[in-house]
């Protein structure tokens, strides 16, 4: 799953690695995800893909994780505002 969210991200135009060649969003939103499995106790990405909905909600501005999902410029949030794009795209 982590490389179809990887393939769709780049689909979208989000770009691997910056001008200077260091890794750029794609990296950096596949991390945010594994780091939010890791913060929820989830095994895998197929287990928060099942409640992404609901934990996405958790990490918004006015959810109880909101400082979490506020990080790195609120890089989190928009990880899980994109991984839940991504899963209703392939549950369709």
């Amino acid at each position: 799953m982590k490389e179809q969210f990887r393939q769709f991200l780049i689909n979208k135009g989000y770009k691997v690695v910056t001008p200077s060649g260091n890794p750029s969003t794609v990296y950096d939103y596949l991390k945010r995800i594994d780091k939010v499995c890791e913060w929820e106790l989830i095994d895998n990405w197929t287990n928060l893909a099942k409640n992404i909905t609901e934990i996405r909600l958790q990490y918004e501005s006015s959810g109880e994780k909101s400082e979490l999902g506020a990080r790195s410029h609120n890089a989190v949030i928009c990880a899980l505002r994109q991984f839940e794009e991504f899963v209703i795209q392939n549950t369709i």
